[in-house]
């Protein structure tokens, strides 16, 4: 694991000890945004990867598929789409690779939401926060596994941009019988 770069200064703490002041050299350091690389070249990437997105649907009920809050991009839920073959309780049903692939799809499909709402990938600054729910059989506890397949399409597309905050986490069931649903937030210029 790489560390971030960090900018360091020399601060002044002051403490009084009883009666007398005493300073204290310490040093401040802040954390800096670390390598943005893929962040504004999401297309090309996906072209260089032979990825092709599919077309974009309609949500299925009263909803919205994205809302813009300044600068955020917050993404209903999605699963691996109605045409997707593997159904059920992973870990009962599916398999965790099976799994992973589903979230994979989901991946593909929320792809072409974010481009439906940006006009493009390269909008994208970073993926803040994803959520992703897991269809599970009782005592399956390998959710984070199931929902790399996301995660790991998200990096492969937007670099280091694309690594986010994560919630990964079981259900008793999920929209038609769907393996995954995943929701996700994005930072875009």
């Amino acid at each position: 694991m790489t560390s971030l770069p960090r900018i360091c200064r020399e601060v002044r703490h002051e403490s009084h000890l009883g009666r007398r002041l005493h300073r204290k050299p310490r040093v401040a350091c802040v954390v800096q945004p670390g390598d943005r690389s893929g962040a504004g070249r999401a297309e090309a990437r996906l072209k260089s990867l032979n990825i092709t997105l599919p077309p974009d649907a309609a949500p299925a009920a009263n909803f919205v598929n994205s809302v813009q809050s300044g600068k955020l991009l917050f993404l209903s839920g999605n699963t691996a789409g109605p045409a997707w073959v593997g159904k059920g309780k992973v870990g009962k049903d599916l398999s965790v690779e099976q799994g992973r692939e589903a979230a994979r799809q989901a991946g593909l499909i929320m792809l072409t939401k974010i481009r439906a709402a940006l006009g493009s990938l390269d909008r994208v600054k970073r993926v803040v926060k994803v959520l992703g729910m897991v269809n599970s059989a009782e005592g399956f506890g390998d959710q984070p596994l199931v929902v790399n397949g996301f995660s790991d399409l998200m990096v492969e597309v937007f670099g280091e941009a694309g690594k986010h905050a994560r919630s990964a986490v079981g259900m008793a069931g999920l929209p038609g019988n769907s393996p995954i649903e995943v929701e996700m937030i994005v930072e875009f210029e």
